[in-house]
């Protein structure tokens, strides 16, 4: 996360259902928020709720596969350590979140490019692109709210790359500008699909281009594997427990805006599957679910 992110969410419609934001701070507080008050009030609820004791830290997951009778073989290692060791869960929770692997799509001509290119994911402060020509690559939030930072900080250009349509907001002046798809580059000059090519030598690429599914300490046969922009993934019952093998089940692997409530929603569902407070039915109503879906 950069320095200068805030919420695009208003707080009403992310916050938690058991914790608000004014009961964590004691006083009503504004719809939006900067990152740094969102990080307390999510250390907040963690800490009111005392789950650290819980968690062990410091450590690596590096494979899960199943064992007979619905157990899984859990390899994990010690990062202090570096000890590795199997552990056998009756259950296995797959909660990494969508936002860990960058998606960088490939154009000719980048190996060769002398400027700095980097993934929205590793953007963290505007200001060391002052007086930079910079090219985005994407086009929804995170490319319109990089281009305006980078704007505020002086950039010198900022010019957006749209593979599908443009933003097509009314931008502050003319040193923001939206073109279609980059389609290579010669030195550090970009050239578009339109037949256009960049007006100034680029200094900086910044991908904008979301994140891919990777889970790679999953065995392959329970490995979700799909895009990551789907409402209803493929193999999870509600978007949620691996059919075929219900013990497994998978967080937060859908694109929504209001996010928090969405996990939330969803662990309190897998809660009440282990308590056996929520019955599933056959595999086959699940996979019917799923096909519907």
């Amino acid at each position: 996360m950069y320095k200068q992110l805030w919420s695009n969410g208003p707080k009403e419609l992310v916050e938690c259902v058991d914790y608000t934001f004014d009961e964590h701070f004691g006083h009503s507080t504004p719809s939006y928020q900067p990152r740094s008050v969102v990080y307390d009030y999510l250390v907040g609820r963690a800490e009111r709720n005392d789950i650290r004791k819980y968690i062990r830290f410091q450590t690596a997951v590096r494979h899960v596969n199943n064992e007979e009778g619905n157990k899984f073989r859990v390899t994990v290692e010690d990062l202090k350590t570096k000890t590795r060791e199997d552990l056998i869960f009756d259950y296995v929770i797959v909660a990494p979140g969508r936002y860990a692997t960058p998606n960088i799509p490939q154009f000719e001509g980048m190996s060769q490019f002398s400027g700095h290119v980097l993934h929205s994911k590793y953007f963290h402060d505007a200001s060391q692109f002052v007086h930079q020509h910079v090219l985005i690559i994407g086009s929804s939030y995170s490319a319109e709210d990089i281009a305006l930072q980078l704007y505020k900080f002086g950039a010198s250009t900022i010019t957006i790359s749209y593979r599908t349509k443009p933003l097509g907001y009314k931008w502050p002046d003319e040193r923001i500008k939206e073109v279609p798809l980059l389609i290579r580059f010669q030195d550090r000059i970009a050239y578009f699909r339109d037949g256009t090519k960049s007006d100034h030598e680029i200094d900086s690429v910044i991908f904008c281009t979301g994140y891919i599914h990777d889970y790679p300490f999953m065995a392959e046969h329970l490995r979700l594997d799909c895009q990551t922009k789907v409402l209803s993934p493929p193999n999870l019952y509600k978007g949620i427990i691996w059919s075929k093998h219900p013990n497994l089940a998978y967080l937060g692997m859908q694109s929504l805006v209001f996010q928090f409530t969405m996990f939330d929603i969803q662990a309190s569902f897998v809660r009440d599957v282990i308590l056996g407070h929520v019955t599933l039915p056959d595999v086959e109503i699940m996979d019917q679910d799923i096909e519907q879906w």
